[in-house]
């Protein structure tokens, strides 16, 4: 799978996406494993996509000979699908709800129509194009690009405020729907991802975060959230990744950031296959500005680390 897309027009997320990875890239280079880019026939799996900042720059990095992505939310999955296969008609539709939100001048009005649109998305009686361009709408316009939903899967993130957002980018719908075209997407548990390896794979790993306080609990993703026990059920899995000689790297919030002596994903980690190493990150979902900052996160892998 060459890297077909211009090199003024590489594809990148769709969505903004509290938690997303593209700050983190560099780091993620750095501790990926040695000669990656030598490795013959290679497959990337990434089991959470959600905005695949880390997919997308990889796969148009790297010579790989398979993708293979994933995510529980059928909503989300259902937008890459249609970017992949139907770009033309959701930019159509996008195109309308920009048109008719920027005709819009008073911050109620935008509002009104903000909630509108949440409320056709939660009904689930729209086409797929038409509940594609409602996500991505929905994401552009909504407060800091959360994706929360509550116990009867109805999204409920509040609106944003934005006086002039980017609704529709064409030319980044058509480059994402040629990146896709040879990827096959899941919708299931990240474990059905196991069935679609190769010989030569690596797996990302971006779960829903650890929150790393009682105040920061942003992983109400679906309705079932990914709770200690779901972070415990992951880690086994990646062990047998690693009996299958699979490579992994995993990404996740750092609970020694409020409590020092916090050791959760130390111990769960803790096998001697593993490595553990912290980064830097920048805090960028907290209402209150003043407390967005610098923050640790873990980086955890089944691999030595050789840093470039």
């Amino acid at each position: 799978m060459k890297n077909t897309t211009e090199p003024n027009n590489l594809a990148k997320p769709f969505l903004k996406w509290a938690g997303g990875k593209t700050q983190l890239i560099p780091a993620i280079e750095q501790h990926l494993p040695q000669n990656i880019s030598l490795i013959k026939d290679l497959t990337y799996i990434e089991p959470f996509i959600g905005s695949g900042a880390v997919f997308f720059w990889f796969i148009q990095k790297f010579n790989i000979k398979k993708a293979i992505i994933n995510d529980i939310n059928t909503d989300l999955i259902n937008v890459y699908r249609i970017i992949k296969d139907k770009p033309e008609e959701l930019i159509e539709a996008l195109k309308e709800q920009e048109r008719n939100y920027y005709s819009l001048t008073l911050e109620q009005e935008k509002k009104d129509f903000f909630l509108n649109i949440r409320a056709e998305f939660n009904l689930k009686k729209h086409n797929e194009i038409d509940n594609a361009a409602f996500f991505i709408f929905l994401n552009r316009t909504c407060f800091n690009g959360l994706y929360r939903v509550n116990s009867k899967n109805g999204f409920n993130v509040p609106f944003g405020k934005y006086i002039k957002p980017k609704i529709c980018d064409p030319q980044n719908i058509l480059a994402i729907s040629k990146l896709l075209k040879n990827v096959t997407i899941l919708n299931g548990d990240y474990t059905e991802t196991l069935n679609h390896s190769t010989k030569n794979s690596f797996f990302y790993f971006d779960p829903p975060y650890k929150p790393i306080s009682k105040t920061s609990s942003f992983n109400a993703y679906s309705k079932d959230n990914f709770d200690d026990e779901q972070q415990k059920n992951l880690a086994d899995f990646t062990e047998r990744l690693t009996k299958n000689k699979h490579l992994w790297l995993l990404s996740n919030s750092d609970p020694k950031n409020l409590n020092p002596s916090d050791l959760f994903f130390d111990e769960l980690y803790s096998k001697p296959a593993n490595t553990i190493v912290r980064v830097k990150a920048r805090r960028m979902i907290n209402s209150n500005a003043q407390k967005r900052g610098e923050i640790n996160e873990v980086l955890i892998m089944n691999y030595p680390v050789s840093l470039i």
